[in-house]
């Protein structure tokens, strides 16, 4: 309900792009905070006006996340929502298309990022680099590989 409201949203803006679930809440058996992960694939050429256009809208969240592809925003009106910018076909659209369609694929995987969700930590920046490292790990792994196809490191 939320990405289709937000495609709405995004549609009278006039912003043009992929608008998908990702995240957690996108893949069966998952574990989850509980948060709702959008991802907005957009052309490359349109990102900078894309993310100029969001900014009068949506709420920054995560600047210091930022990057040359990558903007986060958070939802209107839905809490515990937020919307990931992304050039299509760039590093970071790779990392949240790549990385969830492998988890989704092969139950392993998904044990593995589950294991980390459950890890032990208090701290927060620790679960963060941990869950970031774990993701480092599959498109290391898996970057282009059939879902499920666990590629030999050398």
């Amino acid at each position: 309900m939320i990405a289709a409201a937000e495609r709405e949203r995004l549609r009278a803006l006039g912003v043009i792009g992929e608008l998908v679930l990702t995240g957690a809440s996108s893949v069966a058996g998952a574990l989850t905070r509980g948060d709702v992960d959008l991802h907005l694939r957009v052309r490359p050429v349109a990102f900078a006006s894309v993310v100029a256009v969001l900014r009068r809208t949506y709420v920054v969240v995560h600047p210091e996340i930022w990057r040359p592809t990558l903007a986060t925003f958070g939802v209107p009106a839905a809490l515990e929502a937020g919307m990931a910018v992304t050039p299509a076909g760039s590093e970071h659209d790779l990392r949240f298309t790549r990385t969830w369609q492998l988890l989704a694929a092969d139950a392993g995987l998904l044990r593995e990022y589950n294991a980390v969700k459950l890890a032990d930590s208090a701290d927060e920046n620790t679960y963060e680099d941990r869950k970031s490292a774990f993701f480092d790990q599959l498109l290391r792994l898996w970057p282009s590989h059939p879902a499920g196809a666990r590629a030999t490191a050398h």
